[in-house]
């Protein structure tokens, strides 16, 4: 189909623009068998990115296995789902994928499960794996011993992987995943996952196993001048018209978000007649707001009053030296212990996030949200 914006899913190549310094790292990490960690904040375009590339790396020889753990919650969750969508992408048949099981995995009885919807056939692959017929070691070291007897290089990209951090005995789990996959010369990995701060401390923090596993490769922003270009363009394509300076202002009212310029560039379009005005503009952030608004509800009705009054601070150009005497009396904060609690507890919320600023929020449309309607 044919979109002049996309937002809420990978953008496909027609609409991937810039990034073509980050798109030529991750070609070099890939074929050179480099691990890589993504990171940025949410809505920056990490998966299109990594899809973008593997689409240009994948061969014959390089198999690629992509999937999403954000439903994993434990373990053994995290390693039926590994092994199935490695057991699934690395086979083209359905006769392989069992005999691959039974051959890499034994003491497994695969069960493939089919499901109609529209004629189109779709099936899914069960492995029961569990504590009492595989230790976790086994799973993991699955694509190597993969690899090895076909031939192949493999690459695993795994979003969401933040998860994993959320298992219990998390450092455990990390530990024995850490041991194993730095001792697979035929497999590559690269991890990546929505929440930053809780990738930074996986990745990041020197007392965590998966310190130093690999290339940490950030995403920055995508400069205005490429994306004024690329509105103009696609309002030119359905018949209208926007001048360069309303391109410009929808990536500065976003902060140069890719996802909310992607929502924002397509709310002005679906409101404009002929040519972006003002006025449309001013109309078109509303709905933006709008339509966040019962996400940015959700993530903030349960806040304390002294998060809430972190938050105001935040907002009224406080960024820094929250614990002073001065800051935390006019703001109620309470004692130092307690700003220093405030702000980790925002963090893991994602709520808020620190940069060279200081301490800011993290999602800019939530801010805009927040001065309008709650603070």
């Amino acid at each position: 189909m044919d979109r002049p914006f996309v937002f809420g899913k990978a953008v496909d190549e027609a609409n991937f623009i810039g990034r073509e310094q980050e798109c030529e790292r991750l070609t070099m990490n890939f074929t050179h068998g480099i691990n890589t960690i993504l990171m940025s904040p949410r809505r920056w375009g990490k998966t299109s990115i990594v899809q973008r590339t593997i689409a240009k790396v994948r061969s014959k020889s390089l198999y690629v296995v992509f999937f999403d753990a954000f439903a994993c919650r434990n373990e053994y969750d995290f390693c039926n789902k590994f092994a199935s969508e490695i057991l699934s992408q690395t086979n083209n048949k359905l006769d392989e994928i069992k005999n691959s099981a039974g051959e890499f995995l034994m003491r497994l009885s695969p069960k493939i499960s089919y499901s109609f919807d529209g004629g189109m056939n779709d099936w899914s692959l069960s492995l029961g794996i569990n504590s009492k017929t595989h230790k976790p070691e086994e799973v993991y070291q699955l694509p190597q011993t993969i690899a090895s007897k076909k031939g192949i290089e493999i690459l695993i990209c795994i979003d969401e992987f933040q998860q994993v951090g959320n298992f219990p005995d998390s450092l455990t789990v990390q530990k024995r995943m850490r041991s194993v996959w730095q001792h697979q010369p035929n497999v590559t990995y690269c991890l990546f996952g929505s929440k930053k701060h809780m990738m930074e401390s996986l990745f990041l923090d020197r007392s965590y196993p998966f310190y130093k596993f690999g290339d940490i490769v950030p995403l920055n922003p995508i400069e205005e001048e490429k994306w004024i270009p690329y509105i103009t363009k696609g309002f030119a394509r359905e018949g209208k018209s926007i001048d360069e300076s309303f391109a410009a202002k929808i990536c500065q009212m976003t902060k140069l978000n890719p996802s909310y310029i992607q929502q924002l560039a397509w709310l002005t379009l679906v409101n404009t007649y002929s040519a972006v005005t003002e006025a449309i503009i001013e109309k078109s952030f509303q709905d933006l707001l709008q339509e966040n608004a019962p996400l940015f509800t959700a993530q903030t009705e349960h806040l304390t009053s002294y998060q809430l009054n972190f938050i105001r601070a935040i907002i009224r150009g406080i960024h820094k030296d929250f614990s002073k005497t001065n800051i935390r009396e006019e703001y109620n904060l309470g004692s130092p212990t307690n700003v220093k609690r405030l702000k980790e507890s925002l963090t893991n919320s994602e709520i808020v996030t620190t940069t060279s600023e200081g301490v800011t929020i993290a999602d800019p449309i939530m801010e805009e949200w927040l001065k309008r309607n709650v603070l």
